[in-house]
């Protein structure tokens, strides 16, 4: 049996949730094709014959323009830090450009962890450019175990993936019991499926703009029901009004979109509360910060 830490790292929206999600079997990282979606070190367990294998979904790593954005790459470092293989992340669809450069060569800080380099979303890719990527990313280091192309949405050659990183993990007993996929909380899932829904359609600074915080999570006695009490924070009343939208139309829309992955995550029918509330500017602010968990 092999079992150890993965990290996968890289640019904003190159696909790591997704393939977190795909490698796990089981929705536990929120994905969105908005910038900077993912804020916490969620990790998926994954059980294969030969061990287990446990991805910390990270932010993707960006010049910071709020303290939010400071304290999330300082989280992607700490995880960098504590991960057996670091698995860089680049789409396909898109040339290496600086950025990508950077947080390879960034890589150097990490002398302990193995180092894989993977090409996603090859399903939106010409085989020509998935050529071109591979020679791009291989070109970055000279220290890379692997260098794999696949697709989290096709499911190609994950299980390439799989077994290659297993390979580069210690020897040692799985480190959860088996059918657990995620160490997430119930109220982070339900906050993260709430902001899933919350940033769908939204656009300019109102996507890193949104927070969610769960109040109350109850069964009803003597119905199928499940109470979930939430509130949705922005930074500004014009952003309220957004997300409200006309006669609260919009709010609605985000409810329902939530509730049917709440239902599926929560085994029964589901009541949700919405509430919309402003606090000033909380992405600069240390103390809504830390009120928010950041």
């Amino acid at each position: 049996m092999r079992s150890g830490f993965v990290t996968f790292v890289g640019r904003p929206n190159v696909g790591k949730s997704t393939l977190t999600n795909a490698l796990v079997g089981e929705k536990v990282a929120i994905t969105s094709d908005k910038p900077q979606t993912t804020r916490r070190a969620i990790r998926g367990i994954v059980n294969r014959p030969t061990g287990q294998l446990v991805i910390v979904d990270t932010p993707g790593i960006h010049r910071p323009r709020t303290l939010l954005g400071q304290r999330l790459n300082d989280l992607v470092e700490q995880v960098l830090g504590d991960v057996d293989v670091i698995a860089f992340c680049v789409p396909a669809d898109q040339k290496v450009g600086p950025g990508d450069t950077r947080i390879a060569a960034s890589l150097d800080g990490y002398k302990r962890a193995k180092k894989v380099a993977i090409v996603t979303k090859t399903d939106t890719a010409s085989r020509d450019d998935i050529m071109e990527r591979l020679i791009e990313v291989d070109a970055l280091r000279e220290d890379w175990a692997a260098v794999i192309p696949l697709s989290a949405v096709t499911n190609e050659q994950l299980d390439v993936l799989s077994d290659e990183l297993l390979a580069l993990m210690p020897q040692g007993e799985a480190l959860y019991p088996e059918g657990i996929v995620t160490d997430e909380s119930i109220e982070d899932r339900v906050s993260e499926i709430i902001r899933e829904a919350a940033l769908d359609g939204v656009r300019d600074e109102l996507p890193h703009s949104i927070a969610v915080t769960v109040s109350e999570i109850a069964e009803r006695e003597d119905s199928d029901l499940t109470d979930v009490f939430a509130d949705i924070i922005v930074e500004r009343d014009s952003q309220k009004a957004i997300i409200i939208g006309r006669k609260g139309s919009r709010l609605r829309d985000v409810g329902a979109r939530a509730r049917a992955e709440l239902e599926q995550l929560l085994g029964s029918r589901v009541f949700l509360s919405l509430h919309v509330r402003v606090a000033k500017e909380w992405q600069r602010d240390p103390k809504q910060l830390g009120r928010l968990g950041f």
